[in-house]
């Protein structure tokens, strides 16, 4: 599915996104995503031109989270699966973690089958988007390894040790842990001439210690020209199958990745009205092994 519609008439369809739920999740890594992604209009003035039609999937009807809240699913997991490919974006919030990890529940299967099918079906453009210790559900599943990723800082420990089993289980290739905002691999951009006005700052440093070379991008020309053949071909030869892989840190930075996805899949424009309308001070990340399709 594509932001721009094909069709002569030039009708916007919206971006397709399913967020996952899991009980004792922490409510600002659901919400903060929901708020961005909800806010996000393909042209700013008009108020028509949703950018993302957002959907909700849990194990039960009612998820509770660390902080009391109740929140009512749309879909459940074995719906999710049928559909999965109706879907452009796969949001994973992170907090209440234990238990999902040591069953190996969902949304850890969903995970799974959202990089199995980007690897089988590089056709299309998708992105996987962890919150805070969501991460580590990326990492159980085993999507980490030859990325680089982060998390909430007082968890790079336990990311480390996840990725670390996983390396062992898969083909022993390492995850770099990172000390950033959010991290993002397989970024698409274009370049632009104005780095200060630009969410992509171009890095790969294995410590986490920024160094990093400024890049921006001009509109959504990536994401409106995902399924170039060009783009296809190359897509298939990338890791994943060219899946967009998002990590944030702590809670809050669910609004600066989620930030970064409106520019990169709708515009930049787009993403600074939204901080705006928030009141919200985005603070950038990192991309990592940027390409530029």
């Amino acid at each position: 599915m594509s932001a721009i519609d094909d069709s002569n008439d030039g009708s916007i369809t919206p971006i397709e996104v399913l967020i996952t739920m899991h009980k004792g999740m922490d409510t600002l890594d659901f919400a903060g995503p929901l708020e961005v992604l909800d806010t996000a209009r393909h042209d700013p003035k008009n108020p028509a031109t949703k950018a993302f039609k957002i959907t909700f999937v849990s194990s039960s009807e009612h998820t509770v989270t660390n902080q009391g809240a109740s929140l009512r699913a749309h879909i459940d997991f074995e719906e999710a699966n049928d559909r999965l490919d109706d879907f452009d974006v796969l949001v994973v919030p992170g907090g209440g973690t234990d238990e999902v990890l040591a069953s190996e529940s969902e949304p850890i299967p969903l995970i799974k089958a959202w990089t199995q099918m980007q690897q089988k079906d590089p056709t299309k453009e998708r992105t996987l988007l962890s919150i805070c210790t969501g991460s580590l559900f990326l990492a159980k599943a085993g999507v980490l390894q030859g990325l680089a990723a982060t998390t909430h800082p007082n968890y790079y420990t336990k990311l480390e040790i996840l990725c670390q089993e996983a390396a062992r289980k898969g083909d022993l290739e390492q995850t770099d842990v990172m000390e950033e905002r959010y991290v993002v691999n397989n970024a698409r951009f274009d370049l632009g001439e104005n780095p200060d006005d630009n969410p992509f700052i171009l890095t790969r440093k294995p410590d986490g210690r920024r160094q990093s070379i400024a890049l921006a991008r001009k509109g959504s020309n990536a994401w409106k020209e995902s399924r170039r053949r060009e783009s296809i071909i190359r897509r298939a030869t990338i890791r994943l199958g060219g899946l967009r892989v998002i990590t944030s840190g702590g809670i809050s930075t669910g609004l600066d990745a989620s930030l970064y996805l409106v520019a990169a899949l709708v515009s930049q424009e787009s993403a600074v009205e939204v901080a705006t309308t928030l009141q919200y001070s985005w603070q950038k990340g990192v991309t990592v092994d940027a390409v530029d399709v």
